[in-house]
């Protein structure tokens, strides 16, 4: 299938709140799961760790096979073909397929790309805690995976490709703009004692503007 259509702002609540509960849902889980581990639930690291560990991989499994085929109408995949060989797939909605519901969009994307965000703020602050050390695999794991779903679903969603590409265009027409203007401020600065033919009929200086 070819690029998604345009999410449909304003649109009314969601039909598949049982599928953004579970989206969202999981994110939180493993992440409350983890601040409040050794204060809550249990001081045992391995315990808390295949808890996590756990969590991590329900969320994981709803984002890439549930809540993006539902919510946004991406789906990507991995396929072994009979020579062994791996092929990545990426799959998104005909334009005029279905409309996607704009709460939809918002619920399925906003904590995809916070999430990784989240967990490597946590992992910072756990440095500067060394009781925290060996619960750094856990943030590691978290941010792979977080990661990788980011990646198959930018893949997969022309609209979201475009946004970021607007975002660096931008990005790079002001860079342009700052330096062109700088760089002639700075000569007009040069100029107001730029040289100026001397007297007895020598040569102006060049003028490095």
């Amino acid at each position: 299938m070819e690029g998604a259509p345009q999410s449909v702002e304003g649109g009314p609540p969601s039909p598949h709140m049982s599928v953004v509960v579970a989206h969202v849902g999981f994110k939180a889980a493993a992440f409350l799961y983890y601040l409040t581990c050794t204060w809550i639930f249990s001081k045992s690291y391995i315990t808390n760790f295949v808890v996590c560990l756990v969590l991590l991989s329900l969320d994981f499994w709803v984002v890439k096979n549930v809540s993006g085929r539902i919510l946004v109408g991406l789906r990507w995949w991995n396929e072994v073909q009979e020579g062994g060989n791996s092929v990545w797939r990426y799959e998104s909605l005909q334009a005029g397929e279905r409309e996607i519901n704009g709460f939809d969009a918002r619920m399925f994307w906003w904590p995809l790309y916070a999430t990784p965000v989240a967990w490597f703020a946590i992992g910072l602050a756990s440095l500067f805690n060394i009781t925290k050390w060996d619960y750094l695999l856990i943030v590691v794991i978290a941010i792979v995976m977080s990661a990788a779903n980011i990646s198959g679903y930018y893949r997969c969603s022309k609209d979201q490709q475009a946004k970021f590409q607007n975002l660096a265009s931008d990005a790079m027409a002001a860079g342009v703009r700052g330096a062109l203007f700088g760089g002639w401020g700075m000569g007009s600065g040069g100029g107001g004692g730029g040289a100026r033919p001397q007297q007895g009929g020598a040569q102006p200086q060049g003028s490095m503007a």
